[in-house]
């Protein structure tokens, strides 16, 4: 039977967030936020384990991983690309191919497990996997011609995460993108062997912090959760 991993990339430092400890640490709602994706995956009935890729170096991570369903990889790349190809490595001997690997930034602590579900139902056995992901609501603005001009936002989405995919499909796709500072996100490793993921409506809560003010969207989201 077919069965899903979650794998966190947390080696980054968030260099915009101009903090003195790497992004994924700093608190959201006095948690940690790496902490607030974890919780995510260990309450999704669906999940059967989370790997979390590190830095080798990384001082933080034992002090917010409590004994649960959680394995540490401290085998962390120079780019985010690196360090998931060396997690799904890591995982060899865990995983059947034709298992699925949820690949969700640390610094989306919005997931929740409803969103987990939705995800897998609608992606289902489709070849090229999917994605959670947002159509563009606002009007788009591009100037890449040098002048101001408007971009149809029809069939525009803001890319999200989780992105799943099979382990044997998504170790591929990483080992041959020939640029690693090229893939941004899985998906587009996924694009380049000739498939289209699926696009599954995700959800506004589950925004990337990338800046300080961020921190507080992100906040009101979760605050949600208690009310």
């Amino acid at each position: 039977m077919k069965r899903y991993f979650a794998l966190i990339p947390a080696a980054g430092i968030g260099a915009r967030m101009a903090a003195a400890t790497p992004k994924q640490y700093l608190p959201i709602n006095g948690v940690p936020m790496l902490q607030h994706t974890l919780d995510a995956f260990h309450h999704s009935d669906q999940i059967a384990h989370t790997f979390v890729v590190v830095s080798p170096d990384d001082g933080y991570i034992d002090s917010i991983t409590p004994e649960r369903s959680v394995t540490i990889l401290r085998c962390g790349g120079a780019t985010r690309m690196e360090s998931i190809l060396n997690g799904l490595r890591a995982m060899r001997s865990e995983l059947g191919d034709d298992d699925m690997v949820l690949v969700h930034d640390a610094a989306r602590p919005g997931l929740t497990p409803q969103l987990i579900a939705k995800l897998i139902a609608a992606v289902g056995d489709h070849e090229g996997g999917g994605l959670l992901a947002l159509p563009v609501v606002d009007t788009v603005k591009s100037t890449r011609t040098g002048a101001v001009q408007t971009t149809p936002r029809d069939g525009l989405w803001l890319a999200q995460t989780p992105q799943m995919f099979s382990y044997a499909l998504l170790v591929r796709a990483l080992a041959l993108a020939p640029d690693p500072n090229a893939i941004t996100d899985d998906a587009s490793a996924i694009e380049m062997l000739g498939l289209s993921p699926m696009l599954v409506e995700g959800h506004p809560r589950n925004m990337k912090v990338t800046l300080p003010t961020d921190i507080a969207i992100a906040e009101m989201y979760l605050r949600q959760d208690s009310k």
